[in-house]
């Protein structure tokens, strides 16, 4: 079928009950509208692709729709889709509340060899016509004060274009006037941790496996990292674990939407625990969403920030969605924490890239990023299935993880199986993938042997070979 921006429409984060889907989707739609996530003017994704998203009948969306443009709530246009109506929305986004007060690097890919690390997106799909078109619109747009100095937290333009997005799509309690945006997630990480030891945290606990420039992060700020054990309903925040055994750790750092890199998400019971720790202990949460849009077989996961914005942090950031080269991330940040992280953005981090923000805010407005995600996820799933099909035929006994979503699996071998002689396969391939080991907090420990394959960075016109030798690497490792 030949891909339309009506194949692509909108992201939409709703949250359904498991019965009566149409009553459900109805109340849905009329809270998302009265509580301004869904503002006066907005176009509502097709029916084709809501009904798809939420896993519901194409005909139960088109008789909601109906319903609530009989009730004056929606608009349908002739030829346009159907529309948040004039009359009835909020006028504006729910507010989380109201501002008060003012590494490691990562290496490229060694000579010769194809990155197949990291969780990185494929590159040569990146869209450079619709981006140079924004960068115009944005430049003969720019006033002369978004061409000065940029404002501490960022251009207002992006930042309410941002949390336009994000409410919408992520169901974050996202307010432009706390919302931060940065140079990159490290960045935006640093600050975070900077801020937090500046107001006496200590201790902050990391899952047990993750990036290990973050956890370097946190110590170049002089917190102590703790790690907390993942399992089949990710990190394990209950009593028992390091948020209760070794003293109240004031911040904990978690991928709950798609824990990095197994794969799993945050389960519900998990979810609450961490927001009870929180609330209890007045303890920080920071919240790494860096791939909340890639979820291939049920409707996304929404963000932890919803559930308690006043102790969590949300992080997201435009380099999985797009590309690194992009140079920007965001926060959305509790109004207590906000005078700090711009108190250390002026000492350590001040931003002056006013026509890249004002370009990616113009990327958001013509809703190009919702259209690029999902023409994206369509990609990244195939590619999933491919490697998945590939290793069932091939590798019976490798086991693959974490692929419900995102650019990434995590593929366990047979017990007894050198990971790093896998690892060694794919080099004499012209691969470079890493161990799970390569991940871990406390590498000295046991770790279960298995790989984590990025199957999204590879180019288009490559992934198909690349995955082929990857499971042909993984064969020769398992036979030697």
């Amino acid at each position: 079928m030949t891909e339309t921006q009506t194949d692509y429409g909108l992201d939409l984060f709703l949250t359904l009950g498991e019965t009566r889907p149409a009553r459900a989707l109805e109340s849905a739609l009329r809270e998302a509208i009265v509580a301004g996530r869904l503002q006066a003017g907005h176009r509502l994704p097709p029916t084709r692709g809501l009904a798809a998203d939420l896993g519901i009948a194409r005909a139960t969306v088109s008789d909601v729709y109906a319903q609530l443009t009989a009730e004056g709530w929606l608009e349908a246009r002739v030829g346009s889709g159907t529309w948040v109506a004039e009359s009835t929305a909020a006028g504006g986004h729910a507010a989380a509340g109201t501002a008060q007060g003012a590494a490691r690097v990562r290496p490229a890919a060694r000579q010769g060899l194809t990155r197949m690390y990291g969780g990185g997106p494929d590159l040569s799909r990146f869209p450079r016509r619709e981006w140079l078109a924004a960068a115009r619109r944005a430049v003969d747009s720019a006033t002369p004060a978004e061409l000065d100095y940029t404002e501490p937290r960022g251009t207002e333009r992006l930042r309410r274009e941002l949390a336009v997005y994000l409410t919408r799509t992520r169901g974050v309690q996202a307010d432009p006037e706390l919302t931060l945006v940065g140079h990159g997630f490290a960045s935006l990480l640093a600050l975070v941790c900077r801020t937090l030891a500046e107001r006496s945290a200590r201790r902050i606990a990391v899952e047990e496996y993750g990036h290990a420039e973050h956890r370097d992060i946190a110590r170049a700020a002089g917190l102590e990292v703790v790690a907390l054990p993942v399992d089949d309903e990710g990190a394990d925040v209950g009593d028992g674990s390091p948020l209760s055994r070794l003293g109240p750790a004031d911040a904990v750092l978690l991928t709950a939407a798609h824990q990095y890199p197994l794969g799993v998400p945050l389960s519900p019971v998990r979810r609450r625990q961490v927001v009870r720790w929180a609330r209890s202990t007045g303890g920080t949460v920071i919240e790494d969403d860096y791939d909340g849009e890639f979820r291939f077989d049920r409707r996304s996961i929404g963000s932890l920030q919803g559930m308690a914005p006043d102790h969590v942090i949300y992080l997201g950031t435009a380099s999985k969605a797009l590309a690194p080269a992009i140079g920007l991330a965001w926060a959305v940040v509790p109004s207590r924490l906000l005078a700090g992280l711009l108190r250390q953005r002026d000492l350590y981090d001040r931003m002056n890239d006013s026509l890249n923000q004002l370009t990616l805010a113009e990327f958001f407005a013509d809703h190009a990023y919702d259209r690029h995600v999902r023409r994206m996820r369509a990609e990244y799933r195939h590619r999933r299935e491919q490697l998945v099909t590939e290793l069932a035929a091939r590798v019976p006994r490798a086991r693959v993880l974490g692929v419900a979503a995102g650019l990434q699996a995590t593929i366990e071998l047979p017990p007894g199986t050198d990971p790093e002689n896998v690892v060694a396969h794919g080099l004499r391939r012209g691969l470079e993938f890493e161990t799970l080991a390569g991940y871990a907090a406390e590498p000295d420990k046991p770790h279960p042997p298995a790989i984590v394959l990025a199957y999204g960075a590879s180019p288009a016109s490559r992934a198909r070979v690349h995955m082929e030798l990857a499971v042909t690497a993984i064969e020769a490792g398992l036979a030697s």
